[in-house]
């Protein structure tokens, strides 16, 4: 009886070693499991005859990979897996696209859990705080984000509407490359998607337009794709070739080969660098005294850097470069108006009735 709880519980490691994913060689499982090479073999045929697809590879030592099959097997999950699953479910649940899904495959997980396993995922509580003034999205669906992964991974063209928060069909391209809703029907979108990124708590679709011939990031809420999709294409190098520089890249107004901001700036505030750190977003503070500091800063524009920089009530000294300096002289002029009662006209505009 002995021998055959101590067979199951080295079944269960070899399970738990071969669901990882990745190929293993026999020497490699037997060292990890304290046994021999022909125990390892041994104990793989015993995991085929219950049913789980272990596929062997030639090589000096012999591999291992476990297979999806017709069937899915009982899944195997140690006491830290467990726990993460859990934890990752319970966060998944507070999102507004796969929420329901997540809390659902939650109380799943849960049921199978052993006793001691159901206490722990018990007392952890997660609650989904959103960032002030955030708008909220309209729920995906899972079928749009499956729909959207399948087309991806397929290659093909996709053709769409693009339309606002209610429901319009309509879509504009930002100065940052990013498609927002105009408000007026217009035709479907032809697009080669490449990637479904998330920022911020809403999904995004990476795609190079076909019409703009130009990359754009479509909010996934307001997309509804319309069928048959197009044909299969080839992908396109995105501008840096990584996503995620890209993506941040192009919510900063680069053209997404670069994640710095396009205007970047140097001043010295009178303020101490404890008061100015907190606020300073993704921007460098240098202590330079007890109540002066130094800080770099990047922004989309010079004249938004400057009004962010004066987000501090604090005496400014601009270091550089000029263009900074010049935003904030056009400020000045444009507050000095305004405490005046003018307009302040800016060169080449027209002042209002």
């Amino acid at each position: 009886m002995r021998s055959m709880q101590k067979t199951s519980a080295r079944l269960l490691a070899l399970l738990s070693l071969l669901q990882t994913h990745r190929d293993w060689s026999g020497d490699d499982l037997a060292g990890r499991l304290g046994i021999t090479p022909r125990t390892v073999r041994r104990d793989i045929d015993r995991l085929r005859e219950l049913g789980y697809p272990v596929r062997a590879t030639k090589g000096p030592s012999g591999g291992y990979r476990l297979d999806a099959g017709a069937h899915l097997p009982p899944l195997l999950f140690d006491d830290g897996q467990a726990v993460a699953l859990a934890l990752a479910l319970r966060s998944a649940a507070t999102d507004e696209t796969i929420g329901e899904d997540a809390a659902r495959a939650l109380v799943a997980v849960r049921q199978v859990m052993p006793s001691r396993l159901r206490r722990r995922i018990d007392t952890l509580r997660v609650t989904a705080v959103r960032p002030p003034g955030a708008g909220s999205a309209s729920p995906v669906g899972t079928q749009i984000l499956a729909e959207l992964g399948r087309v991806i991974h397929a290659r093909e063209e996709l053709r769409f509407d693009y339309g606002d928060d209610d429901g319009g069909a309509a879509g504009v391209s930002g100065a940052a490359g990013v498609s927002r809703a105009a408000g007026a029907v217009g035709r479907p979108r032809r697009v080669q998607p490449h990637h479904l990124v998330t920022w911020r708590g809403r999904w995004y679709l990476v795609a190079w337009d076909l019409d703009r011939d130009d990359w754009r990031t479509f909010r996934a809420d307001r997309i509804r794709p319309r069928t048959p999709t197009g044909p299969r294409f080839t992908p396109r190098e995105l501008p840096g070739e990584d996503v995620a520089a890209f993506v941040a890249g192009r919510f900063r107004g680069t053209d997404g080969s670069t994640t710095d901001w396009p205007c970047r700036g140097e001043v010295v505030l009178g303020l101490p660098a404890e008061a100015v750190a907190p606020f300073a977003r993704d921007g460098i503070v240098e202590e330079l005294g007890p109540d002066r500091c130094r800080l770099t800063l990047g922004s989309w524009s010079w004249t938004g850097l400057a009004t962010t920089i004066g987000h501090f009530d604090a005496d400014i000294q601009v270091i550089g470069p000029p263009e900074l300096t010049g935003a904030f002289a056009e400020l000045a002029a444009r507050y000095a108006a305004a405490a005046a009662g003018r307009i302040q006209v800016s060169p080449g505009s027209t002042p209002a009735p």
